[in-house]
């Protein structure tokens, strides 16, 4: 019986496709996988009922004209889907964050960091979680090698992955091959500067020649991408030195991966959540100096809150993707997970700016200057999320987290910050909805071959990619022109303050990745047992100098970022 003969009543569809098992809910997507079959029958029956997907009503003779446009179209998908579209070819639409009037700042300046400490070696255990701005003092002034600390760490990822299970692969050959030019290098007098000679491991979604990208999942465990994405070149041309590729959770989503689950450092019952759940672990348990992440819509602030860690996710298009997996090309961010926000600051510093090849790169400049007072920032904080009611059986850590919250105001005021009432604006966000569509489209032939089969039974992402498909291209424009209010919405707010304090939960997640606004996510306390609880400071677009100026000036007077875990064994 084809859908040929049946009456183009509704009910009289429904009716039939009940009685062959297939509920009424599924019905529209029925119809509309057989539209896009070769060979299926195409009729105004058909339109019919796929007529209820799109919210919409035709006459006879309409859905006739549809179904005769729809059997035209079949020849443009067959050749469009006989095309090879690998997963780094970019949509030539391009996402820009940038507000109606608004041009990004483009004058660089010299940065201006906090005092170095200079200090004494301190013993393996102590000198593996210094940060950067310290690490990098005792390499540049010789006190230690570069050798050395490769050495430290990749000793350390050798012990403590076994529990955190936080590496798929070490670089260890490269690793020592470029400790040791850099040891050659800054004994002869040239030193590249603050990450010249220091460890650092990258999210494995970003291809690094002749190391397996895997992204996390099965089917690409043996992936090998013959190119350094550009993060890695440039992370290079400082003088990094590049010892693991570190876990994120399947397809950038969560902290399981092929091989098992990703652990938080300060509870190893505790996954570190994600997805950039390597780097936040690795970070955190002090198995490198600095981690590269991605964030997407909550893959480093999650997983920063998680591990105690500080994390930044920049602005939309100041740092390119050139060579990292595509989940959702107007949404994706790389950026830095550290142990402190001048850290993430040196770390910025490398990576970001125009590649010639990433075209959502926008020109802009980041200017840090750590010695600008905070009270000459504007600053804001989200009244209604810091004085909303906890609910009655709120549990010791929820309660524990808002006094911490509220801590942090008092510790901002001490610093000499004049705190603005501000609100959120009240829109709708289609964070998921943009998100999953990008993400089906990124992942096209891998769901039409078969292979999302062979990703872990956890997986969710066959079910995402394929309900994507039943979404119309009017939504998922239409989606993007609300898009562009949320962004005209959040320039008003942000024109008038330079950054916005507001709780990690307090309902900006989705808003802000949508918007492409940056945001820094540091330690603000921890809970009885033991585990980290975390603050966002947000930036305007390219105001990361600002942002993380001032996460500095709260880091240097409440000291949380410099509690570490106590591992296992």
């Amino acid at each position: 019986m084809s859908t040929a003969d049946i009456s183009y009543d509704r009910r009289s569809f429904m009716g039939y496709f009940a009685s062959i098992g297939l509920g009424s809910t599924l019905l529209p997507g029925v119809l509309w996988a057989q539209a896009g079959q070769q060979g299926a029958e195409i009729t105004a029956a058909t339109i019919a009922c796929a007529e209820e997907l799109a919210g919409l009503e035709f006459s006879e003779e309409e859905r006739t004209k549809i179904a005769g446009g729809l059997r035209n179209r079949r020849q443009q998908i067959a050749q469009l889907r006989e095309m090879k579209l690998d997963n780094s070819v970019a949509p030539a639409l391009v996402f820009n964050p940038l507000p109606e009037g608004m041009k990004a700042n483009t004058e660089r300046k010299k940065m201006v960091r906090s005092k170095a400490t200079v200090r004494a070696v301190p013993r393996d255990e102590e000198l593996a979680f210094l940060p950067v701005t310290e690490l990098s003092e005792l390499v540049r002034t010789r006190k230690v090698s570069s050798m050395q600390l490769t050495q430290l760490y990749l000793s350390r990822l050798k012990k403590y992955d076994p529990v955190l299970l936080c590496v798929v692969n070490l670089t260890e050959e490269r690793a020592l091959t470029h400790a040791k030019a850099a040891d050659v290098e800054i004994s002869r007098g040239r030193y590249r500067g603050p990450l010249h000679g220091i460890p650092w491991g990258a999210k494995d979604l970003l291809a690094v020649k002749g190391t397996p990208t895997t992204w996390g999942t099965p089917p690409f465990k043996d992936q090998v991408i013959d190119m350094d994405a550009t993060v890695v070149q440039r992370l290079d041309a400082a003088g990094a030195v590049l010892v693991a590729k570190l876990t994120l959770g399947e397809l950038a989503q969560g902290d399981r991966w092929f091989g098992g689950m990703t652990r938080n450092p300060w509870n190893v019952e505790q996954g570190s959540s994600g997805s950039s759940a390597g780097p936040a672990s690795a970070t955190a348990a002090g198995l490198v100096g600095f981690a590269i992440g991605s964030e997407t819509q909550g893959s480093i602030s999650s997983p920063a809150t998680r591990c105690g860690v500080t994390g930044l996710r920049p602005t939309y298009g100041l740092v390119p993707k050139t060579g990292a997996m595509a989940l959702s090309w107007s949404m994706d961010k790389l950026g830095p997970i550290c142990r402190s926000a001048e850290d993430c600051a040196l770390v910025l510093s490398a990576i970001y700016g125009p590649d010639g090849k990433d075209r959502s790169v926008i020109e802009a400049a980041f200017n840090y200057d750590a010695s600008v007072k905070p009270s000459a920032l504007r600053v804001g904080y989200t009244k209604s999320a810091f004085e909303r009611e906890l609910p009655a059986d709120a549990t010791a850590n929820q309660k524990a987290g808002r006094q911490f919250d509220v801590e942090v105001l008092t510790a901002l005021r001490e610093i000499g910050v004049t705190l603005i009432p501000v609100e959120l604006p009240q829109i709708r966000y289609f964070g998921n909805f943009i998100l999953g569509i990008e993400a089906a489209a990124a992942f096209d032939e891998f769901t039409r071959s078969g292979k999302v089969k062979e990703m872990t039974p956890q997986s969710t992402w066959g079910d995402t990619f394929r309900n994507a498909r039943f979404v119309s291209a009017v939504e998922y424009i239409n989606a993007n022109r609300a898009r562009s209010l949320a962004i005209e919405e959040w320039a008003k707010l942000m024109k008038d303050v330079d950054v916005v304090v507001s709780p990690t939960n307090g309902g900006h997640l989705t808003a802000t990745n949508l918007t492409g606004h940056p945001a820094v996510i540091m330690p603000n306390g921890f809970t009885e047992n033991g585990t980290p609880t975390s603050i966002t400071f947000l930036g305007q677009l390219f105001g990361e100098g600002k942002l993380l100026a001032l996460a500095n000036a709260y880091q240097r007077k409440t000291g949380f970022q410099l509690k570490r875990p106590t591992l296992p064994g």
